[in-house]
């Protein structure tokens, strides 16, 4: 009855709101169902199941993950449930489609808001649970809120509908042993947006015929954490590393990718593109005549990676990884049909500092990824001595504006008001707001925070306003 029609929801254009409320009798047992965010705004369709009589409220979900929203959920659920003085069973979808993740982890919360059982994460299972529907009886007894209640108000009241289910679908029979509760622990932080992107990584490869996948593999962190995860979704056996030595690129770099590689058993493929790269800047000489290297050349190594990349992708048919994340992703430093191109970015909707966060968590799985990778200064290596920060802010500065301005949409004096450097600020959302033509010529990759690039967001490319 209540359709989401925000970020990545567009439900008011494909569905029409429902007019009934069902109440089913399964015997003497009264069950409510309803839909998603029916059960979020506390006089939705669950509020008027209860009051007719419905001891159990079952809430049917393909709720999407993002980081902390399992807590939100069984908080907000907790409340219904206390409210109503009812049994709430969460129901939630296990995948992913395009960038989203569905992550399971179904629940049931008891008429006192305690969580009695829950399934695990990214997993799908049947979860069976022993509910003692007379307790919501004993409960409603003894809380006096109901006895003031009145009749169902108009029109709600005509749009519950009343469903009795055939006596061989009742329960009943034999009893049974009682079953052991089962609640799975959640995840800490690092380790369920891992398994988030695992799982999603898995989906969108095998979902769309894909057997293998190939990534450029640079000695960088970005590069080898989306590697461990691809390998961790598919088998090290249907990842393929490519590494494309430049003329700027570090013996240190090209050790540390061989030696991912090694970690997690990757067949790794070396293309060099000192040769490629020389034949292009002697292609454009004569154009380039009397002007001085810059970015362009630099650009001009990163599309040499992309063909590259997509020659072996169309000829083996295998599907590209992209490596970029978000804070890169935010303020367009990654370059269109250079390291850009692919079918997929894992680490799309990933702030840096998170990407070194979760590449420490793989490492207690297993160390894969060098220490030096965690420790040196991030660099694209395009040029002599390059870093990152010779063009970006530190990457815990950029990465806690980027949350407030494009996360959070706090406009500028907000921000501000955070202690942030106002100079430093204005840069990084003229950057944000200059790079959205980039982002919309970027592949799918997985959603794991609230507000996502792309859907979440949708910002025109073109508008010339400026908030400061």
């Amino acid at each position: 009855m209540f359709l989401p029609n925000y970020g990545v929801f567009d439900e008011e254009r494909y569905f029409r709101a429902g007019r009934e409320i069902p109440v089913f009798s399964l015997g003497e047992v009264k069950v409510g169902v309803n839909i998603c965010e029916d059960v979020w705004y506390p006089e939705g369709p669950h509020h008027f199941q209860a009051r007719a009589g419905a001891s159990l409220i079952v809430n049917l979900n393909a709720s999407p993950y993002d980081a902390g929203k399992r807590e939100q959920r069984e908080k907000m659920l907790a409340t219904r449930a206390l409210d109503n003085r009812v049994m709430v069973a969460y129901v939630n979808t296990v995948g992913c489609q395009d960038e989203l993740v569905f992550d399971g982890q179904s629940f049931v919360v008891d008429p006192e808001g305690r969580v009695i059982a829950r399934a695990r994460a990214f997993e799908e299972e049947l979860l069976v649970v022993d509910l003692h529907l007379e307790a919501v009886f004993r409960t409603r007894l003894h809380d006096p809120r109901r006895r003031q209640e009145p009749v169902l108000p108009e029109p709600r009241e005509a749009a519950v509908r009343r469903v009795t289910l055939e006596p061989e679908n009742a329960l009943g029979g034999q009893p049974k042993p009682p079953i052991e509760t089962r609640i799975a622990p959640p995840l800490p932080e690092e380790a369920e947006i891992y398994a988030a992107l695992v799982a999603g990584t898995r989906d969108y490869v095998r979902k769309n015929g894909f057997t293998k996948v190939l990534l450029g593999l640079s000695g960088g962190i970005d590069s080898s954490l989306t590697a461990a995860i691809a390998a961790d979704a598919l088998g090290p056996e249907n990842v393929v590393g490519v590494l494309m030595p430049s003329p700027y690129t570090s013996r240190e770099s090209v050790e540390d990718a061989l030696e991912l590689a090694r970690n997690l058993g990757l067949r790794t493929l070396t293309l060099p593109i000192h040769e490629v790269f020389a034949a292009y800047r002697a292609a454009l000489a004569d154009p380039f005549r009397g002007r001085e290297e810059d970015v362009t050349e630099e650009n001009v190594q990163a599309r040499i990676r992309g063909n590259l990349l997509m020659a072996l992708s169309n000829k083996f048919g295998w599907l590209l990884l992209t490596t970029g994340n978000k804070s890169e992703m935010s303020v367009g430093y990654a370059t269109l049909y250079g390291d850009m191109a692919g079918g997929f970015a894992v680490l799309k909707d990933v702030f840096k500092t998170k990407v070194y966060a979760l590449a420490r968590y793989r490492n207690t799985l297993g160390p894969v990824i060098a220490e030096r990778v965690l420790t040196k200064a991030p660099s694209a290596e395009l040029k002599p001595g390059q870093v990152d920060q010779d063009t970006l802010p530190p990457y815990p500065v950029l990465d806690a504006i980027l949350e407030a301005y494009v996360e959070q949409d706090l406009p500028y004096r907000e921000i501000l008001a955070r202690g942030f450097d106002p100079e430093t600020v204005k840069k990084v959302i003229r950057l944000v707001d200059q790079s959205e033509y980039k982002r919309r010529q970027s592949p799918p990759g997985v959603k794991i925070t609230p507000r996502a690039l792309g859907k979440d967001r949708r910002m025109p490319i073109t508008n010339r306003y400026r908030g400061f």
